[in-house]
């Protein structure tokens, strides 16, 4: 599992911020960043030349199908790097497809088919300085950022068939 992190030392200083909250507040600042700013961000993801939607809508399948506490487990394994067959399987996507990964995973927590949000969750003092400043950045660096914290989630994929 290789992935390329930018040279930009804000994104790096923000992912490290993001990667240093706790792994529920991480997954609640991701959800308030997709429903803040999903419109302009996410849409770029399954346009990008490296996505495989095929493969991400595959796991997204696999991950619906589970109960609101293994969803939410799961999520929390992608963060912990884990090794199970699903973070094995995240682990072998490229970046691009992490990201529509996670895109498909926010919509599922619109409509209930993943663990939704608890309603009116607050968002610590530093999870939430971090989100004002991630929108104050450009586009570009938003998906960079993004990118960034994505990738190094997951398990390395096995040698052999086993994913």
């Amino acid at each position: 599992m290789t992935y390329t992190q930018t040279n930009d030392p804000t994104i790096r200083e923000y992912v490290q911020s993001f990667q240093n909250l706790p792994v529920d507040e991480q997954l609640a600042l991701f959800w308030f960043i997709y429903t803040e700013m999903g419109d302009s961000i996410t849409p770029a993801a399954p346009e990008a030349s490296t996505v495989s939607p095929n493969i991400a809508e595959g796991l997204f399948n696999q991950v619906k199908e589970l109960s609101h506490e293994e969803q939410l487990q799961l999520q929390r394994d992608l963060i912990n790097n884990a090794d199970n067959r699903y973070t094995r399987e995240y682990g072998s996507m490229s970046d691009t497809t992490k990201l529509l990964f996670w895109y498909r995973l926010a919509q599922g927590m619109e409509n209930a088919t993943i663990v939704p949000m608890p309603p009116n969750y607050q968002l610590s003092s530093q999870a939430e300085e971090l989100f004002n400043k991630i929108k104050e950045l450009d586009f570009g660096q938003q998906i960079t950022l993004f990118r960034d914290y994505v990738s190094p989630m997951g398990a390395e994929p096995k040698a052999g068939a086993e994913v």
